[in-house]
């Protein structure tokens, strides 16, 4: 199992950033991908989910109305389009894939989003 998040870096406040996932390596299909962040000294949050199937989508209220979340299926990619950030947007960000039946999630390694002037 192989996932793979790209996209982070430095940006300023109320600039833009687009984050992608890519999956692959997995013996069933996913179910749900979701993008995750996690601040130094803070637990992990969920940012947002999308289902696979339908594309239903969840989001943290902290995000509503900034991010949006999308997927390839034909890819296993999600990403994650960040506007109007904040500076307490900063965090690690990482993808998750959960899969049909098992449930199982698997998570990548993280990408950094940093937001200061």
């Amino acid at each position: 199992v192989h996932i793979a998040e790209s996209g982070g870096g430095l940006v300023q406040p109320g600039g833009s950033l687009r984050l992608s996932c890519v999956a692959s390596g997995f013996t069933a299909s996913p179910r749900y991908m979701s993008w995750y962040r996690q601040a130094p000294g803070t637990e992990r949050a969920l940012v947002a989910t999308i289902a696979t199937v339908d594309g239903s989508t969840n989001y943290a209220d902290f995000v509503k109305g900034r991010f949006t979340i999308s997927r390839d299926n034909g890819k296993n990619a999600v990403y994650l389009q960040m506007n109007n950030l904040k500076p307490e947007d900063a965090a690690v960000y990482s993808c998750s894939v959960t899969l049909w039946f098992s449930g199982t999630i698997y998570w990548g390694q993280g990408t950094q989003v940093t937001v200061s002037s």
